[in-house]
């Protein structure tokens, strides 16, 4: 048997258990819930834990380029190549998950994203020991990050499966909005458990710690997500919940559905909008600590706390997104969504302008988490979903990540050009050549992205969501 027989083989959807369950008794019934819980809860923390080593490297900028390892537009580069190879591994993966083991692909790309981090580590550690030139650490910091973005594009389609596989389409949104959550509570971790193993004992070990974290995530994933109900000997979902499975016909007339939605221009304007949202979201995540510390003079444990604070309020307003809409806008996410793009504006306008004030900074977080929330859940795929037949729901999400996680890899190189290209130089009291950085130009890019993320929805203001 050659080898991508094997491997194909290896990674499998997993094949029926020949001891069956009865899923109509109570037993049986209890014993499906515990399962798909557990499958849910595997799915969300690993995806968290995913997300610490995709974060890792924003808490441990400054202290990189302070020792003249890197320089800003370098960073930029290294945080391009991952968000590169996400966008386009996003499109590949979600299309191989879907023949899948789930537990297995999904474990796969957590150990890669892991050993990356360590890695990186072990280079910085041996940066402080030999000589190595900053080529030589650009170059290996951008291959391993590229290889680490790869390796994240594996986490989200097997996550999102498993809700398919395990639940029902009448709860599945329900569970989809919680899950939602993960990317920013794995924010949240990467700003507060990297950032102070980072302020402690230095930016190379930050990669450790986030490779802690990849260990962790990788446990949960094998001990407690679940292939298919089948493997465990209960029935399909389908049966489980008495929904029909589509007709050989009703599959076949999906790849013209899917070409129709490659060419609606409705698709391709929310496409756009979160693109520009992305901008956002990422110039925050990736340069938010190195502002704090520079412009406003933040100590390293303050500026990620603060910036912390957006990724946990983040969780909130994912939430709250699905009852804003359902509930009090009876299904409307275009008003929501307009009022949290402008939220998002004026948040970051007071994270910018709103001086050092540790309380104003911390409110101005509060906001964005919230708006950012909201935005990820709408733009970020929910609201191209609705205008599309159900049966192209991948080819919608597929258009918008791919727009979304290419806009961001963008924001890295243009953000680190126009920090590095407004720094000026004076000299200390004691001889020693001080840097100073002028964010205004950045600045004005990532409120920019911000006021159009919410303008361009407008376009679509009178489409109708798809029955």
């Amino acid at each position: 048997m050659g080898l991508f027989a094997k491997i194909g083989r290896f990674y499998a959807i997993s094949s029926p258990s020949a001891a069956t369950v009865d899923a109509t008794s109570e037993q049986g019934q209890r014993y499906y819930r515990r399962l798909a819980l557990q499958s849910f809860a595997a799915a969300t923390l690993g995806y968290s834990l995913y997300y610490v080593c995709r974060t890792s490297l924003n808490v441990m900028k400054k202290p990189i380029i302070d020792n003249g390892i890197l320089d800003a537009t370098q960073l930029g580069y290294i945080g391009s190549a991952l968000l590169i190879a996400y966008a386009v591994g996003k499109f590949v993966n979600g299309f191989v998950a879907d023949y899948c083991n789930i537990k297995k692909f999904m474990a796969t790309g957590l150990i890669v994203s892991t050993l990356a981090n360590f890695i990186m580590g072990v280079l910085g550690l041996a940066s402080g020991i030999t000589a190595i030139t900053t080529s030589v650490m650009f170059v290996v910091f951008a291959v391993m990050w590229g290889v680490n973005g790869w390796a994240q594009s594996m986490g989200a389609p097997p996550a999102i499966i498993s809700l398919s596989r395990w639940f029902p389409l009448s709860r599945r949104g329900t569970f989809y909005g919680f899950f939602s959550a993960s990317h920013n509570l794995g924010e949240w971790f990467s700003f507060v458990f990297v950032g102070q193993v980072v302020a402690v004992a230095g930016w190379q070990w930050g990669f450790f710690g986030s490779a802690m974290a990849g260990v962790i995530g990788v446990a949960i994933v094998v001990w407690f997500l679940h292939d298919t109900p089948e493997s465990k000997g209960l029935p399909a979902i389908e049966v489980l919940s008495h929904e029909s499975k589509p007709t050989d016909a009703e599959s076949e007339s999906t790849k013209a559905i899917q070409r129709q939605v490659l060419r609606s221009p409705a698709v391709w304007i929310l496409a756009a909008a979160s693109a520009f949202m992305y901008v956002s979201r990422y110039s925050l995540n990736s340069w938010g600590v190195l502002f704090l510390q520079e412009a406003k003079g933040f100590a390293m444990g303050d500026a990620t706390f603060i910036i912390s604070i957006n990724a946990l309020l983040g969780i909130f307003g994912t939430v709250l997104s699905g009852w804003l809409s359902d509930v009090l806008f009876k299904g409307n996410r275009k008003v929501p969504a307009l009022m949290s793009g402008i939220l998002l504006s004026v948040s970051y306008i007071l994270f910018i302008y709103g001086g050092n004030s540790y309380a104003v900074n911390i409110v101005s977080m509060v906001l964005f988490g919230i708006a950012i929330g909201v935005l990820i859940c709408f733009l970020g795929g929910l609201m191209a979903v609705d205008i599309v037949p159900r049966k192209a729901t991948g080819a919608a999400l597929g258009i918008v990540g791919m727009a979304s996680y290419a806009a961001a890899a963008l924001q890295e190189v243009v953000s680190g050009y126009l920090i590095d290209n407004n720094i000026t130089e004076t000299v200390n009291e004691v001889g020693e050549t001080v840097k100073h950085y002028d964010f205004s130009q950045a600045a004005l890019f990532w409120i920019a992205a911000s006021v159009i993320s919410f303008l361009l929805p407008l376009l679509n203001w009178r489409r109708k969501v798809e029955q």
